[in-house]
């Protein structure tokens, strides 16, 4: 019977069929990239919070970046790094700019990391919430 010690198995022995199996699942390097951008976007607190108030409303940059008690200047690089990787689209009414999510997956995640921290109760009044602006 092998055991761990400190992580790793105390004998060294490379499954072969295993690491084939495990290899043909894997998707094409660009996949991850792109995947690895989409997590390190919302590895920043004030992005997140963006992240998160846009969730419930469409925001103005200025609006925005008083609500989250940034300049407005950080909140539209935030803003541009955002609507590079597709998490955020904005729209323009004369000479104010809107910003909202892109689409609904970025709620998932959100949702999921809330579950995932231990705030079900926030994830499941978002959920109603986001429920409700859908039926409106």
């Amino acid at each position: 019977m092998t055991k761990l010690i400190a992580g790793r198995c105390a004998v060294r022995h490379v499954h072969e069929d295993d690491v084939t199996r495990a290899r043909a699942l894997l998707a094409g390097d660009d996949t991850y990239v792109h995947l690895a951008g989409l997590f390190s976007a919302l590895a920043d607190t004030t992005r997140v919070r963006l992240v998160h108030v846009l969730l419930r409303q469409e925001l103005c940059t200025c609006d925005l970046a008083a609500t989250l008690g940034v300049s407005e200047s950080a909140t539209s690089q935030h803003l541009r790094l955002l609507k590079t990787l597709r998490l955020v689209r904005s729209r323009r009414a004369g000479r104010v700019v809107y910003h909202s999510l892109d689409d609904e997956h970025i709620a998932a995640l959100i949702r999921v990391g809330l579950v995932h921290l231990g705030h079900a109760g926030e994830a499941t009044r978002l959920d109603a919430e986001l429920a409700g602006s859908r039926s409106a």
